[in-house]
C-alpha cells in the first residue's frame, strides 16, 4: 500500500488542474504524439535557452477556500462608508436580476468582441440599444457603443474636434475649469505629445480672447452648478470653436440634452447606470456626436446591416477603422471598450424604463433641493444656487471639524480648497441620510424636518427654467416591454442564447488568449467591501484595497522580471501608450528631447503604432524575414540611421507570428547600444509565465492584458486591464492621479485613466488566479499553452500549411494556418473557413491577422484534450469539404462554405435549393447531434452594412419578426 500523509491530502493542488484541460496523463500523450517523452523535454525543445528563468519566487498554490477566506480578509479592511464625493462617481442600486444574470453570468462575461457578427447578434442588439440610449438622452445624433471611462472620452473629444475642424486650425483647447479633475489631467497628458495647448479657466472670457479648435465643458459642472451653455456654444460656433459636453447621465433626465444645446459631441459615465462604484471601474464611458464626423468617430460603432438572405443583421461597423488596419493613422488606439458594463446600463434603462428613470431622477433632485433648503436654515447656503444633485458649501474654518464628523458618522464629503466641502446624493440616498448630513453639518440634532420642507418646496429649484426637459426620451418598444422581472429575464436569455462565449464552446482566438475566467476568481467583484468604495476614498478606508494591490504588484513583479508595476491602465491600448509615455520622460528627464523614433516591426499589433502615434512619436517599421521574424540586420540599419533620435522599439514576444524568436537578446542589444528603450508587448505573455521574463532578457518596459495572461474575462470586448511593469530606471515616471494621488510618485505625472488604479474592481480576479495557482501552476500552465498549441499544429499540418515556426519545428502559444495555397487551388477563403465554423459549434480563430489570407489559432491551457479534438476534427472535416469542392464533388458557387453559417431556419424550411443535403448543412460531424449551437443569421453582409450606416435601433416589429 501506497503511503501519503496528511499534508500530501491538504495540499493537493486541485485547482491547477481544475484550470488546466489536460490531465497530467493526457499531457505526456500529446507530447509523445509530437515526438518528445514528454511535456518538459517540448519546453526545452521550444524555448530558447538563453532566455530561460529561474523558478519564479511565489507561493504554492492555495485551495479555493483559501483564497476565498484570504479574499474576505482584505474586504474587511475596506470601510464603506456613505459616499457623497461625487465628481462623477456615484454609489448606484444593480437590480438583483442584472447582477446576477449578466454580471455573473460566464454567458455574458466570457463572451469575445463581437469581430464575428454571426455569433454575436445577441451582445451586439444590447450595444445597439445602448447607443440609441445615448443617442435619446444626449441628443445626438450618433453614439459608440462605450469608451474605457470618462476621462480617456474626453481626451478622445479633444482629438476629434481637431481632426473634424476644418475652420479652425489652432492648437488650441479650452477646458472649463469646473470640469472634473481627473477628467482635465487625463486631457492634459493626451494633449501634451500632440502638441495642443490646453487652456484651463473661465470658458466665458477665454473663448472671447482665445482661438481655439475646441472646447470641453462639464454639465453640470462638478461643484454642481447647472448652467445653460446654450449661449456659450453658440459664442463658440461663432468663433469657429467646436464644443464638447461632459454631461452627467442621470440629471440628462431632466435637463435640457447636449445636442438642444449645441454641443458638438456629448461624453460621460452611465455608471450610475446601476454600475457598482468598484474603486474606480470598470464603467462605460459614453461618447456621442455628429453624424457627419462618423467617419472620425473612435471606438466602435455597431451598425444595423443584412445577411446573405435580406433579413436584418447587426455588426460592428466600419471595421476598417481598427487600429489593426490603420495603424498610425489610426483616429485612436482604442482597443477595449467596457461592452459587459454598456450592456448592464442597458439593461438597467430598459428595465425602469423611461418613467422609472425620471422618477429616480427627480427624487435624487428633490431630496437635494430639500438638502439645500435645510442647509439654508443652518446658515450653510450653497455656493450654487442652480444644480441637479451637488451642492457646495463655503464653511471656512469649521470644515476639519465638520469633516471629522462625517468621518465618526460613516460619511465621505468631498473636500475642496478655500474651507469649501462639497456634497452629491444619489440613487440611495434617503431621507434618513439628508437628517444625518444636516446633523453633520450643524454638530446639534436640532435640525429641519423634511416633510415640512418637502411641502414648502414648489416644482425644481435647482433647474433654470429654460433648462427643465420633458420626457422625451427612450420611446423606442425595447424601453418599454420589461419592466417586470419575468419579462427581463427572459430577454436577456434570449440574447445571450444568440451568442458564442466560453461557457459554449472554445474560442481560439489566436493573440486573445481566451481561457478559464474560473468562479471562484469572479466571486469577489460584486462584494460591498470591492465594489461599493469610491476611488477617491480617503486612504484609511481603502486598507484592503491597498493591500491586495501591493501584492498584486509584488506578484506581476515576480512573473515579469521588472521592477515596478503601475495598475492604472484600464485597457492593453491604455497600458501601451503609458509605457510609452515613460519612456519619453525618462528621455526628456535626461536631456534627449529628440528621441521620439519608435521602431516597429511590421508583424506588430496594430495598437502599437496607433499609440506611438499618439505619444507624438515617428514610427519607422522594421521589416521582418520569410519565417516571421523581426530581420536583425534591418534593424541594426535603422538603428543605426536614427541613432540620435531612437526613443524605443515596440515588439511583441513571442512574436505576433506564433513563435519564439531566438534573437530577441540581440534585438535588445542593438536598440540600447543605440540609446532606446526597449517595450515588450505583453499581448502573448501566456507563452512566458513561468519560463521567461521580459525584464529578465533585456526588456525594458511591458503590457500585462490582465485580460488575458491573467483571466480577467474579456466581458464581450471589454472590460480589459493593462498595467505596466518597468525597471527601475523608468519607475519614477509612472502614471499617478491629481485628486488621489498613486504612492510613491508625483502627484503631477502623466494621468492615462481617470482612476488611480484604473478598473480596480477586477484586479482581484488576477490575485485570485496567481494565489490560487502559485508559480508551479502559473509555470505549468505556460507549458501547457504551448503543449496544445503545436498539438493543434501537429494534427493539423497535414491537412493545411502551418506558416511559421521556430528553429526546432515549434510554434509557441499559438500556430498561423495558411489557407491562401487552399483559396488559390478551390476558391475557398479564409472567411468561408470561420463562417463554416459556426456550423461546427466554433468561434472562428482570428482572421486575416497577422497576416491576411490566414487563421491564427491560440487554444490556450485551459481546452480540455477533447474539446481540441473536437476543433481539429471540425477543421479536418472542413478540408474534406474543400477537396471535394476541388474534385467537382460539390458545386463551387454552392456548397456549404460558402452559405455557411446555416440557421435554423434554413434547413426547417418547406423548400431546400441546395445541392447538398440538409444534413450535411447543419450535422457534419455526428456529435453535433448532441448538442447544436444555430446561428441566429447568415452570413452578415459587411459591405452593405457600411454603404447604410445605420446605428440606431431599428423599429420593433423587425425584432419581432425575427423572434
Amino acid at each position: 500500500m501506497s503511503r501519503f500523509s496528511l499534508f500530501d491530502l491538504e495540499h493537493h493542488a486541485e485547482f491547477i488542474q481544475r484550470h488546466i484541460g489536460p490531465s497530467v496523463k493526457q499531457q505526456d500523450s500529446m507530447a509523445q504524439a509530437l515526438g518528445y517523452p514528454g511535456l518538459d523535454a517540448l519546453i526545452d525543445d521550444t524555448v530558447p535557452a538563453a532566455i530561460r528563468r529561474e523558478a519564479m519566487a511565489l507561493p504554492g498554490p492555495q485551495r479555493e477556500t483559501e483564497v476565498i477566506a484570504r479574499l474576505r480578509t482584505l474586504a474587511e479592511q475596506n470601510v464603506v462608508n456613505k459616499s457623497y464625493i461625487g465628481t462623477g462617481y456615484y454609489d448606484t442600486i444593480t437590480p438583483p436580476v442584472i447582477q446576477r444574470n449578466v454580471l455573473e453570468n460566464p454567458g455574458w462575461y466570457t463572451a469575445y468582441t463581437p469581430y464575428q457578427p454571426e455569433i454575436s447578434q445577441g451582445r451586439l442588439e444590447a450595444l445597439l440599444t445602448f447607443q440609441q440610449m445615448i443617442m435619446d438622452l444626449t441628443g445626438m445624433e450618433l453614439a459608440n457603443a462605450s469608451m474605457l471611462d470618462e476621462g480617456t472620452a474626453a481626451a478622445e473629444a479633444m482629438t476629434l474636434l481637431q481632426r473634424v475642424n476644418k475652420k479652425n486650425r489652432s492648437a488650441v483647447f479650452i477646458v472649463a475649469e469646473d470640469c472634473h479633475p481627473q477628467t482635465i489631467a487625463v486631457v492634459k497628458t493626451r494633449a501634451l505629445p500632440l502638441d495642443i495647448e490646453v487652456l484651463v479657466g473661465d470658458p466665458e472670457q477665454l473663448l472671447g480672447a482665445t482661438e481655439a479648435f475646441g472646447a470641453l465643458l462639464q454639465y453640470p459642472g462638478t461643484n454642481g452648478h447647472v448652467q445653460n451653455i446654450a449661449k456659450l456654444t453658440e459664442k463658440a460656433h461663432a468663433a469657429g470653436t467646436l464644443v464638447a459636453v461632459a454631461a452627467d447621465l442621470m440629471a440628462l433626465l431632466m435637463l435640457q440634452s447636449p445636442g438642444a444645446l449645441g454641443a458638438d459631441v456629448a461624453l460621460g459615465n452611465t455608471q450610475r447606470f446601476g454600475v457598482p462604484m468598484g474603486f474606480g471601474g470598470p464603467h462605460a464611458a459614453y461618447f456621442a456626436t455628429r453624424d457627419d464626423y462618423k467617419r472620425s468617430t473612435p471606438g466602435r460603432i455597431i451598425g444595423v446591416s443584412i445577411d446573405r438572405r435580406g433579413n436584418q443583421a447587426l455588426r460592428m461597423a466600419m471595421q476598417t477603422r481598427e487600429q489593426h488596419i490603420r495603424r498610425e493613422k489610426a483616429t485612436s488606439n482604442i482597443c477595449t471598450a467596457q461592452a459587459l458594463l454598456a450592456i448592464m446600463a442597458t439593461f438597467y434603462a430598459m428595465y425602469h424604463g423611461p418613467e422609472g428613470l425620471r422618477r429616480i431622477a427627480r427624487r435624487i433632485h428633490r431630496l437635494t433641493a430639500i438638502f439645500a433648503a435645510g442647509m439654508d436654515e443652518l446658515s450653510f447656503p450653497p455656493e450654487n444656487a442652480s444644480y441637479f444633485d451637488t451642492l457646495t458649501f463655503a464653511v471656512g474654518d469649521q470644515q476639519d471639524a465638520i469633516v471629522q464628523r462625517a468621518l465618526a458618522a460613516g460619511i465621505n464629503l468631498r473636500v475642496l480648497d478655500g474651507g469649501r466641502l462639497g456634497v452629491s446624493l444619489d440613487e440611495t440616498t434617503t431621507r434618513e441620510d439628508v437628517v444625518a448630513l444636516w446633523r453633520v453639518f450643524s454638530g446639534s440634532d436640532a435640525v429641519a424636518s423634511i416633510e415640512q420642507l418637502d411641502s414648502a418646496i414648489d416644482g425644481h429649484p435647482g433647474i433654470p427654467a429654460e433648462l427643465l426637459r420633458e420626457v422625451d426620451y427612450l420611446s423606442h418598444p425595447l424601453f418599454q416591454d420589461y419592466h417586470s422581472e419575468t419579462e427581463m429575464l427572459r430577454y436577456m436569455r434570449y440574447l445571450e442564447d444568440k451568442d458564442i462565449a466560453l461557457n459554449r464552446a472554445m474560442i481560439p482566438l489566436g493573440s486573445c488568449t481566451m481561457k478559464l475566467n474560473a468562479t471562484t476568481e469572479m466571486l469577489p467583484v460584486t462584494w460591498p467591501e470591492f465594489a461599493g468604495i469610491h476611488p477617491f476614498a480617503p486612504a484609511d478606508q481603502t486598507r484592503g484595497y491597498q493591500q491586495l494591490l501591493q501584492e498584486l504588484e509584488t506578484m506581476l513583479v515576480e512573473a515579469t522580471g521588472y521592477d515596478a508595476i503601475s495598475l492604472q491602465p484600464n485597457a492593453g491600448s491604455q497600458g501601451e501608450y503609458a509605457g510609452l509615455l515613460a519612456i519619453l520622460r525618462y528621455h526628456q528627464s535626461r536631456g534627449d528631447q529628440q528621441r521620439t523614433i519608435c521602431l516597429i516591426p511590421s508583424s506588430a499589433h496594430g495598437t502599437n503604432p496607433a499609440s506611438a502615434a499618439l505619444a507624438g512619436m515617428k514610427v519607422v517599421i522594421v521589416e521582418c524575414d520569410d519565417k516571421g521574424n523581426v530581420d536583425l540586420q534591418d534593424l541594426r540599419l535603422k538603428a543605426q540611421r536614427h541613432s540620435d533620435e531612437l526613443a524605443c522599439i515596440m515588439v511583441t514576444y513571442p512574436s505576433t507570428h506564433g513563435v519564439f524568436e531566438e534573437g530577441i537578446i540581440e534585438l535588445c542589444e542593438i536598440v540600447h547600444q543605440h540609446g532606446g528603450q526597449v517595450y515588450v508587448d505583453g499581448a502573448n505573455l501566456n507563452a512566458l509565465v513561468g519560463l521567461a521574463a521580459p525584464g529578465k532578457f533585456g526588456a525594458d518596459v511591458s503590457h500585462l492584458n490582465l485580460h488575458k495572461t491573467f483571466c480577467i474575462p474579456h466581458g464581450g470586448g471589454g472590460p480589459g486591464m493593462g498595467p505596466i511593469g518597468v525597471g527601475a530606471h523608468l519607475a519614477p515616471f509612472l502614471p499617478s492621479n491629481p485628486v488621489s494621488p498613486v504612492p510613491g510618485l508625483d502627484a503631477g505625472n502623466d494621468v492615462v485613466s481617470a482612476a488611480p488604479y484604473g478598473s480596480a474592481s477586477i484586479l482581484p480576479i488576477s490575485w485570485a488566479y496567481i494565489a490560487l495557482m502559485g508559480g508551479e501552476g502559473l509555470t505549468e500552465a505556460t507549458k501547457v499553452a504551448i503543449l496544445n498549441a503545436n498539438y493543434i499544429a501537429h494534427r493539423l499540418k497535414d491537412h493545411y500549411p502551418i506558416l511559421y515556426t521556430g528553429t526546432s519545428g515549434r510554434v509557441a502559444h499559438e500556430c498561423i494556418i495558411d489557407v491562401r495555397p487552399i483559396k488559390e487551388a478551390s476558391g475557398i477563403t479564409e472567411e468561408d473557413i470561420a463562417k463554416r465554423l459556426i456550423d461546427y459549434g466554433f468561434h472562428a480563430p482570428t482572421m486575416s491577422f497577422p497576416v491576411p489570407g490566414t487563421l491564427m489559432v491560440e487554444p490556450t491551457e485551459s481546452e480540455s484534450l477533447f474539446e481540441l479534438d473536437r476543433f481539429c476534427d471540425a477543421l479536418i472535416a472542413i478540408r474534406g469539404e474543400i477537396a471535394a469542392v476541388q474534385a467537382g464533388e460539390l458545386d463551387a458557387a454552392d456548397n456549404p462554405l460558402v452559405n455557411a453559417p446555416h440557421t435554423l431556419a434554413d434547413v426547417a424550411a418547406d423548400s431546400w435549393d441546395h445541392a447538398y443535403s440538409r444534413e450535411r448543412a447543419a450535422y457534419p460531424v455526428d456529435s453535433l447531434r448532441r448538442y447544436k449551437y444555430w446561428a441566429p443569421v447568415n452570413r452578415v453582409d459587411n459591405v452593405y452594412g457600411d454603404r447604410n450606416l445605420y446605428c440606431a435601433c431599428p423599429a420593433i416589429d423587425s425584432y419581432r419578426e425575427e423572434a
